[in-house]
Order: structure tokens, then C-alpha cells, then sequence
């Protein structure tokens, strides 16, 4: 047998480059959080069969998705999120204001904006976009005459976004979104208040938010919150 100093300098490049993909490959399977199956049988005990089919349905998407650049990640998280329903939190949830985990808004199949932003932007970290790209962003609706909620996708720290929202499934810069003004952001660690469809000004940590802290607290499994009304 030969020695791998006894190789070509290029079977040594290929052999390291396998190598490489092999380590990648091992690594990613070893710190992916889902654990499909128990996703799955999760949303069946909860919310019934057809939300198990949408739970399946997510991870096809996200498996088919994982090989895709950043553009064509956004556009398919997003429609996919934009085809459930939108319902208010007090008809289902029987409060104001709850954010659902995208566990909680597969199951029951609809949500508020909140609902839709955080399932959008929880995805796209699990298909590997930097959290240093993408904000969760809080905005008044100027059409809607309401506060709405959307996901802000930097391509680089000093570009324009991009929004994805479920009031308009095209997703487009910032710029062409007139009917909507930023009024804070914030991803898993920062918080900004937003002044114009810029950057923002740094205002401390994302944990302030109340709302925020208590959904990153209720992301495992066991702790599904049951639905006032039951939705399929």
C-alpha cells in the first residue's frame, strides 16, 4: 500500500477536500437541533395528524432547501410560511398578544405576523443563514393603520434589506416598501430602534424584550402551548 506521502500533490488535494466534506457533513448532522421524528409525533399528539403532515411538509422543505444560495432560502421559507392562514391571537391563543413558536404555528396552522416572521426567521438559522444577516422587525403598516411584524434579510451589514412579510408574499427591498415603517429590530442578540429603512440605532440586547426571552424559553417541544380553538 502506499503511503500518503508517496501520493501525487493533487490525489493528496482530493483526498483532503473528501475529507473536508465528510468532516462538514458528520458536523452538521451532529449539531442540527430538529429531531424530525420527535417533531413530528409531537404535532400529532397535540394538534392531530394533518398537523404532523405539516411538520413533515417543513422538513422536506428544509432539506430540499439546504443546498440552495441565500436569495432562493428566502424565497422558499417564504412561501412556504405564507400559505397558513392568518388569525388573530386572542380568537386562538385567547390573549392579546402571544408569539408562537413555529412548532406551535405549524400545529395549529395559522397565527398573526409575529407568528409568521419568527417561523421564517427560525428556519432560515436552521438552513444556515447568519443571525448577523436577518432581523425580526416591528412596523407600522401604514395601509393596514396597524403594527405589523416582518423578517429584514441583509445581504451585507451595509446594504438595503430585503423584507419578507405575509401581507406581500414578493419579497422586495425595503425601499419599494412604502407602506411600512421600521420601528425597532432585533435578531438573537441585538435590539434597534429604527428611525428610518436603515441599519437603526444599537439599543442594547434583544433579551430586553419581554416577549422574546419567554419564546426563546418555550422553543423545546414539551412545552406546546394548546390552542383556545382548534385549527386544521
Amino acid at each position: 500500500m502506499k503511503t500518503l506521502l508517496a501520493l501525487p500533490v493533487y490525489r493528496i488535494l482530493i483526498i483532503s477536500v473528501l475529507l473536508l466534506v465528510m468532516v462538514s457533513v458528520l458536523y452538521a448532522k451532529k449539531t442540527s437541533k430538529l429531531n424530525e421524528p420527535q417533531i413530528v409525533a409531537a404535532l400529532i399528539s397535540n394538534y392531530g395528524e394533518r398537523a404532523g403532515k405539516r411538520g413533515k411538509a417543513w422538513f422536506r422543505l428544509m432539506n430540499k432547501s439546504s443546498a440552495l444560495d441565500e436569495a432562493q432560502k428566502l424565497k422558499s421559507v417564504n412561501n412556504f410560511f405564507n400559505l397558513l392562514r392568518f388569525t388573530d391571537d386572542i380568537k386562538l391563543w385567547g390573549v392579546s398578544n402571544y408569539w408562537a413558536t413555529p412548532i406551535e404555528f405549524l400545529g395549529v396552522n395559522a397565527g398573526d405576523c409575529e407568528d409568521f416572521a419568527i417561523a421564517k426567521y427560525f428556519t432560515l438559522l436552521e438552513l444556515g443563514i447568519p443571525d448577523k444577516k436577518m432581523r425580526i422587525t416591528m412596523v407600522k403598516a401604514v395601509t393596514l393603520d396597524q403594527y405589523h411584524m416582518v423578517v429584514a434579510y441583509y445581504e451585507t451589514p451595509g446594504s438595503v434589506p430585503v423584507i419578507l412579510d405575509n401581507i406581500d408574499g414578493r419579497i422586495k427591498p425595503a425601499t419599494k416598501r412604502k407602506d411600512l415603517i421600521p420601528v425597532y429590530s432585533f435578531n438573537g442578540k441585538q435590539l434597534w430602534l429604527n428611525k428610518k429603512k436603515g441599519q437603526g440605532v444599537l439599543a442594547g440586547k434583544s433579551q430586553r424584550l419581554k416577549r422574546w426571552t419567554d419564546l426563546n424559553q418555550r422553543m423545546g417541544i414539551s412545552n406546546l402551548k394548546q390552542p383556545k380553538l382548534r385549527m386544521e
